[in-house]
């Protein structure tokens, strides 16, 4: 049989699919799994991989086998909960040959639906308007996870014997960082000879980067007074403009000087912006009258590849040196950086990587339309496989929109896209026995 014939039964297969696969998104949708409460999430799959005759695996997070890991760094989710009670699921479909092992990572958490009176409808129950479907983690990344599932089971349904083992995987707090997820799953063994993961990166474009992502935070000092005698103190938060100003234009030259084509390939807004330093939450004083004598602001630092983190951290602390030398106070003074949370470095596939090309000519293929390779302006767990293990990997998934807001949606379209190329994937890469 030609490999178009077996595309064209692969497609037909998947169309009979495609209540189950709208049933199944439903069924997760439903389960609030936001970063570091994933069981519920990781139960159902755990049932579907088991009445799918695959072979599983549970397993929760051991900090003390990951602490020493070079990509490692304690999420946010591992500080509020730790790693107790959130299991990671992987299951296997042997191949029965000795052909290559390919991995297909999704996430099981999804940030909160807050506030959920601005949604249409509650955001844990899947709503559908025509070809979209309405629900939090139906686009990040619940619908990938059932498009994955969907794809293995045209191919269980057509008889398909592969060649190379199949790993399905769902792993906790990629939202957070994922080193109790998928660098998780790569220290317990699973380390495949490619992996493939559904993030919704609008196929037929794939991804082949992600962005380095860092947090961190500024005390700036200041003496506290009654605001009467004003003078007498010295303002914390007008003290930590200047500093604030200096990251301002750090972020500016960044932004002039810094290019990356895949992060605007899909999107040309993103041209110019592809690094950014953004000051997310700031703090000061404790009464309307009081000077304040410390301000603490916390921001995000990221970048596409090219750079290091060690030589990310010097332009930040370098730019708030800078501030405390104009002036008096800071200078006897000093503000102080930390650096918390995020710590993740950037990552880029070669677009010449066979699982790569695998994906993108079958997307291609099946939407009739010429994709681009994208990424590079947000972390993601594909950098786990490629800086550490030296595992190409593809992002390849279906359209979505609103992520992390309000009313997030997929296409019902795409998924059904994004299951076709991913069954096509799989067949091409491990191979089959009878080819």
């Amino acid at each position: 049989m030609s490999s178009q014939e077996v595309g064209v039964r692969i497609d037909n297969e998947i169309d009979s699919l495609e209540d189950d696969l709208v049933t199944l998104l439903s069924e997760l949708v439903s389960k609030q799994t936001i970063t570091g409460h994933e069981k519920p999430g990781q139960d159902l799959i755990l049932e579907v991989f088991e009445e799918m005759g695959l072979e599983t695996d549970v397993w929760v997070p051991d900090l003390d086998a990951l602490e020493d890991h070079e990509g490692f760094f304690r999420t946010s989710a591992y500080d509020e909960v730790g790693f107790e009670d959130r299991p990671n699921v992987a299951a296997t479909l042997h191949g029965s040959g000795d052909g290559p092992t390919l991995s297909i990572n999704s996430h099981m958490d999804v940030v909160p639906a807050t506030p959920e009176s601005e949604w249409t409808t509650s955001p844990w129950e899947l709503r559908r308007e025509g070809n979209r479907l309405y629900g939090r983690g139906s686009a990040d990344m619940k619908g990938g996870l059932a498009a994955a599932v969907i794809a293995v089971k045209a191919l269980q349904a057509l008889g398909v014997e592969l060649d190379g083992d199949l790993i399905l995987q769902s792993t906790i707090e990629e939202e957070a960082g994922g080193t109790g997820g998928l660098l998780s799953a790569l220290e317990r063994g699973y380390v495949p000879d490619a992996a493939l993961i559904p993030e919704p990166f609008d196929l037929p474009n794939v991804g082949i980067a992600s962005a380095g992502v860092m947090y961190f935070e500024v005390s700036v000092p200041g003496e506290s007074a009654h605001a009467a005698w004003g003078h007498e103190g010295v303002s914390s938060f007008l003290k930590s403009r200047l500093v604030a100003d200096e990251l301002v234009a750090l972020n500016d030259r960044r932004q002039r000087e810094i290019d990356f084509e895949p992060a605007y390939a899909a999107d040309p807004a993103l041209e110019g912006n592809e690094t950014n330093i953004n000051i997310g939450m700031v703090e000061a004083g404790d009464w309307p009258s009081t000077v304040p004598n410390e301000t603490v602001f916390q921001g995000r630092v990221g970048w596409p590849p090219g750079e290091s983190r060690s030589e990310i951290r010097e332009q930040i602390e370098a730019a708030v040196v800078a501030a405390t030398e104009q002036d008096e106070w800071l200078r006897e003074h000093p503000p102080t950086v930390d650096w918390f949370g995020w710590n993740a470095a950037p990552h880029e596939v070669s677009t010449d990587a066979e699982i790569v090309q695998l994906a993108k000519a079958h997307a291609e293929e099946i939407t009739g339309e010429p994709g681009e390779f994208v990424g590079g302006n947000a972390s993601l767990d594909e950098r786990f496989y490629q800086r550490y293990y030296d595992v190409p990997v593809v992002t390849a998934g279906p359209t979505g929109a609103n992520l992390h807001g309000v009313d997030e949606y997929v296409t019902l379209d795409s998924l059904l896209t994004t299951s076709r190329t991913i069954a096509r994937t799989i067949v091409d890469y491990c191979g089959t026995v009878d080819s």
